[in-house]
């Protein structure tokens, strides 16, 4: 199966990403988890922006890269929201990467220093009202990527819910979520 290292949102590693990682791994699925946040959680996802502000978004993917430096190459590269920073870099950087899959978070790839790669498998997840997925530009990086590259998908749900696929916070929809996580295990099991 598939080799997947799952990166945490603004709020830490919380039991919703655990249980989401959980269910990859009985999937037949090998996930890590790195905790960028040395344990800590957030009750409310402005609390976690405001913490990973003051760590600093270069200390985050710095730290993304170390729990990655271990890993074989043939990795796909996930992460919720914040933690698709880190998952995208990793993707986009690291020669032989398998793909890409990034829940309600996406960079244009220039901010990077590289383009997308063509043949780099990448799946795109938000809600299509969430105002920190559209509004800040991220639904705009993810139409640009899934344009230039042929093997990228976009996935886009209903409502405003910010983290609707982690089943630990009040905004999770479940109906939502299990088919975000459908469509994630065919993709594992597509480039597998």
């Amino acid at each position: 199966m598939t080799t997947v290292v799952l990166f945490h949102h603004a709020q830490g590693l919380t039991d919703g990403v655990k249980a989401f990682a959980e269910r990859l791994r009985g999937a037949g699925h090998t996930v890590t988890t790195p905790d960028l946040y040395d344990g800590e959680t957030f009750e409310d996802l402005e609390e976690g922006i405001d913490h990973a502000g003051r760590i600093g978004f270069a200390t985050i993917a710095d730290r993304g890269r170390a729990a990655a430096d271990d890993l074989p190459d043939d990795v796909v590269y996930a992460g919720f929201s914040l933690g698709a920073m880190p998952a995208q870099i990793l993707a986009q950087t690291t020669p032989g990467a398998k793909g890409a899959i990034l829940l309600s978070g996406c960079i244009t790839p220039s901010e990077l220093g590289s383009e997308w790669p063509v043949d780099l498998p990448v799946q795109i997840h938000g809600a299509e009202e969430d105002e920190l997925f559209v509004d800040a530009g991220d639904l705009d990086a993810a139409r640009a990527i899934v344009d230039a590259v042929p093997v990228a998908e976009l996935y886009l749900y209903p409502g405003s819910g910010h983290l609707f696929a982690d089943d630990s916070l009040p905004e999770y929809d479940e109906e939502s979520a299990v088919l975000l996580e459908e469509r994630v295990l065919r993709f594992l099991d597509d480039v597998a």
